[in-house]
């Protein structure tokens, strides 16, 4: 059965506290209820914005972030990864976005910080609406009903944060934007949700003992033929600049503008009704023991590193905190030979570890005989 968390009373008392106001002012109501979570995480060092490490207390998740700043100005890649989201002990959210245009770093930085609040109060909302029927009762269609609702709360969050950004007053998001990957690991169960080319890949075991990369995300480039159809059909061009061959953009039916070579972003509202759109791919997996870590990084890595090469980066860099920046300065540096005339772009990525390291494994095991032999003796 589903039960409404109880961290989240504080959210729905400020929502059913708005007695005789409209619904616009109740939603108003949860959204200050997750942002001042978000004030008490990022003070508490529950939540990580910028280059560095989150060690969780109370599961084996680590998680490692690095950006670095390429040669085309200002760094308009934005991450971040908050742990104990929404106050639960088991759950940990992770996103990375990666801006374009005049304002596309100003652009990243608002749906960074509004994503995650925006998702905790659509998530309470969906939870307090919702019961897991009893002829659901079996694992399969509980956990396809959790993430059923994570999905919706995914769906919503994406199209108001969208919204908010082109109404907003203090940022021009016509010819901007941003893409937005986010995962939410609870317990062992990972949600996806992915607009845009930033890439998330798991590295799993398999069968034969050899640790291998599966890629969780499309990369939506508008040369997809699902993509691309939907664009044409909204009157909107798809095609390459001569001096660009293989590289599709979008642009306008009469203009020669925006030129963005995503089919999905947030914000570029000068291109939405000509068939850019901002709703995300939400996909789920549940974690086993051989899924080993994931990584979200935006295409400044993936464009000069393939998913295997990514893998084995990550997992042969002895100490993990390193990890994100190990896989970022490999990605600069393959810039330099794979990429030569091309200003390089704005590297950034994270890295999620599911369980603690071997040699952590052998200690506590170790830990735990010394243990029982100092009983018996």
């Amino acid at each position: 059965m589903v039960l409404l968390p109880s961290l989240f009373d504080g959210l729905a008392r400020s929502v059913s506290m708005k007695k005789g106001k409209n619904q616009n002012n109740e939603t108003d109501g949860g959204r200050e209820a997750a942002e001042s979570m978000a004030k008490d995480a990022k003070k508490n060092e529950m939540m990580l914005c910028s280059s560095g490490t989150v060690n969780s207390n109370k599961s084996n998740d680590f998680a490692s972030i690095c950006s670095k700043r390429g040669q085309k100005g200002t760094n308009q890649d934005s991450a971040i990864v908050w742990e104990k989201f929404g106050c639960q002990e088991d759950m940990i959210f992770c996103g990375i976005f990666d801006g374009h245009g005049p304002w596309g770093h100003i652009v990243a930085k608002r749906v960074k910080k509004s994503v995650p609040a925006s998702l905790l109060c659509n998530w309470q909302k969906a939870l307090s609406l919702t019961s897991l029927p009893h002829q659901l009762d079996t694992e399969f269609n509980s956990t396809f009903h959790h993430f059923d609702i994570w999905k919706q709360s995914y769906l919503k969050t994406y199209a108001d944060v969208d919204l908010e950004l082109k109404h907003h007053p203090g940022i021009d998001a016509f010819r901007s934007g941003t893409t937005a990957l986010t995962i939410i690991k609870q317990g062992e169960h990972l949600v996806i949700a992915n607009v845009g080319d930033s890439r998330a890949v798991l590295a799993t075991t398999s069968d034969d003992g050899k640790l291998v990369p599966l890629q969780l995300t499309v990369d939506f480039k508008p040369n997809i033929p699902e993509e691309a159809e939907r664009i044409l059909q909204c009157n909107g061009r798809v095609f390459c600049l001569r001096d660009e061959p293989g590289v599709y953009r979008v642009w306008t039916p009469n203009g020669d503008t925006p030129g963005l070579a995503l089919s999905r972003a947030i914000g570029d509202h000068c291109v939405k009704e000509f068939g850019l759109i901002s709703v995300p791919d939400v996909t789920q997996r549940n974690i086993t023991n051989n899924d080993q870590f994931v990584i979200l990084a935006t295409d400044g890595v993936w464009d000069v590193i393939s998913n295997e090469e990514a893998v084995e980066i990550v997992s042969s860099t002895e100490d993990r905190e390193k990890s994100a920046k190990k896989l970022v300065q490999c990605a600069m540096r393959a810039w330099k030979y794979k990429k030569r005339g091309i200003a390089m772009d704005d590297t950034s990525a994270i890295c999620l570890f599911f369980h603690p390291k071997l040699s952590q494994q052998v200690n506590f095991v170790k830990a735990s005989a010394y243990a029982k032999m100092a009983k018996l003796g």
